[in-house]
């Protein structure tokens, strides 16, 4: 019985001993781990100096590399060519423009001989197509055209260049034989409005135009 008694009492010593033992197994699995943190700590802390150095370098790097292109580029530059400086026009001497002035003064100006006729009852557009044929004609030639012309304002046209002819022979002692048509323009005169009675007591209205025409002659070179 007292050996029964010892085992037992063996056997509750022992795992006391091994919680004893445990426990201060703990503690120490604790420490270490502690420890690498603060190892950790400490190298995280070197690193971010260690990265913001080398961001600094980089940076001065970069900026003394752009300074050293700029410095090239602007010493690269060619210097602006310049201009080749124009030549003056060669000023005429006095003496010249002198006679020329003379020249144009002692030059007469060919006199210019007008006539004009209004309210001539033929419509404008009509007018103007004979109009164009003698513009700038000599009145040996302009004159035979209208005469022989089968339109009706063409006779109009005649009868006032030969009343401009006649003015120049009376009032300016110039030849007839020597003069040019130097222009002929034909305006719009007032419409005349008349009415033609037509079919279920309808109206229509009949516009009957007139012309002003006018005539510029002037001696031949």
């Amino acid at each position: 019985m007292a050996e029964k008694k010892k085992d037992t009492e063996k056997q509750q010593r022992k795992p006391a001993a091994r919680k004893s033992s445990g426990g201060s197994g703990g503690s120490r699995t604790r420490k270490t781990a502690a420890e690498p943190k603060k190892e950790t700590a400490t190298r995280g802390k070197g690193a971010a100096e260690a990265d913001a150095r080398a961001r600094d370098s980089a940076t001065r790097k970069t900026e003394t590399a752009d300074s050293k292109s700029s410095k090239t580029a602007t010493a690269k530059k060619p210097a602006a060519k310049k201009s080749p400086a124009k030549p003056k026009a060669e000023a005429k001497p006095k003496a010249e423009k002198k006679s020329e002035a003379r020249a144009k003064k002692e030059a007469p100006e060919r006199p210019v001989v007008n006539a004009r006729a209004r309210f001539v009852r033929v419509a404008p557009r009509k007018a103007r197509l004979i109009a164009d044929q003698v513009r700038g004609l000599p009145l040996d030639d302009a004159l035979p055209l209208l005469r022989f012309s089968t339109r009706s304002a063409a006779q109009d046209i005649r009868k006032l260049i030969e009343s401009a002819a006649a003015n120049a022979e009376a009032n300016h002692d110039l030849v007839a034989d020597d003069l040019m048509i130097k222009d002929i323009h034909v305006d719009e005169g007032p419409t005349l409005r008349r009415y033609r009675p037509r079919a279920l007591g309808r109206a229509t209205r009949i516009n009957k135009r007139t012309s002003h025409i006018a005539v510029a002659l002037t001696p031949e070179d």
